[in-house]
């Protein structure tokens, strides 16, 4: 009886300090800094050179970035937190063995190299095309200057100087095209839940009843949707300076987010920050007035993570 009494006792105890381990793991503050790879919703997975960590994200998570050269942060919308981006992340391990986030911080420049890769390489590319042409037209002089070689021996060392610092250019360029590419392919892939293109009246970012009453019930769809995130992407058409119509797409899409927040009640960190693409990757010529109509538009997508939809 007695050893049986002694048995109990060291069995409780044994409960009692691996009970108190588990809390105590719990409650373990973590630090982890890695790559955004998947967005789902309210939870991140973070590439880290340990593996993947799954972030949870709550009201309380506070998302900033460094703010000059002192310790100062500005906070900033959990929409920003998208695939592509470099984080560092404090918070604390839960049942789960997800890390939920205290704070996310982040550098302005890894924000503008993952906005580049949610807008499909745009802008590199748009560089990279403009440098060739340059580099045709310093061809088209040199054969020029050639004629008359001895009276402009100088003018045609210029332009092969030029030339050869554009190469160098191009192939810089080129470098950070494959560099981003390979981050872009690192990113899961999402399943397109709702498509809709908002349209916009020439310099407007007014948002019409019918656009309203579509946003309304592609966001009622959404949030049936586990770990839904939502993509807005603003254009605009030709008319006017680049710009311009660059600032006028993301009026747009700001226009079409803040709907999404205020009379669609979509929390903010279900929406993927707003990408303002101007001009480019119009879906119709610019030449006549229904296809400037068509360019001018809100590009909103629900997606949703291959993973979690069973894909």
């Amino acid at each position: 009886m007695k050893h049986n009494r002694t048995m109990f006792v060291a069995l409780t105890a044994l409960l009692f300090c691996m009970a108190i381990g588990s809390a105590q793991s719990q409650d373990k503050k973590i630090k982890i800094k890695g790559l955004i790879t998947t967005r789902t919703g309210e939870t991140l997975i973070v590439k880290t050179a340990d593996g993947n960590v799954t972030v949870a994200l709550n009201d309380d998570t506070k998302v900033q970035q460094p703010k000059g050269l002192g310790l100062r942060k500005k906070r900033m919308s959990a929409a920003v937190l998208i695939p592509g981006l470099k984080v560092s992340v404090e918070g604390t391990g839960d049942p789960q063995s997800q890390v939920v986030a205290r704070s996310i911080t982040f550098d302005g420049d890894d924000l503008e190299t993952a906005e580049m890769i949610q807008a499909g390489l745009t802008p590199t590319a748009h560089a990279v095309q403009a440098n060739q042409q340059n580099i045709d037209a310093n061809k088209q002089s040199i054969s020029a200057n050639s004629q008359n070689i001895d009276a402009n021996k100088q003018g045609v060392a210029a332009n092969q100087v030029q030339l050869a610092s554009q190469r160098q250019q191009i192939n810089t360029n080129q470098e950070e095209i494959a560099s981003t590419a390979k981050r872009f392919n690192e990113l899961s892939e999402y399943d397109i839940k709702g498509d809709l293109n908002v349209s916009f009246a020439v310099g407007s970012s007014a948002i019409s009843a019918d656009d309203k009453a579509a946003l309304s019930k592609m966001a009622q769809s959404a949030t049936q949707q586990t770990g839904y995130i939502i993509q807005v992407k603003g254009f605009a058409d030709s008319s006017g300076n680049a710009a311009m119509n660059q600032q006028l797409s993301m009026d747009r899409a700001q226009a079409v987010v803040a709907y999404l927040l205020q009379d669609c009640n979509i929390p903010v960190r279900h929406i993927v920050a707003p990408g303002a693409m101007g001009t480019a990757d119009p879906v119709a010529t610019n030449e006549t007035a229904q296809g400037r109509s068509e360019n001018r538009r809100v590009e909103v997508k629900v997606l949703v993570n291959r993973g979690l939809s069973g894909s």
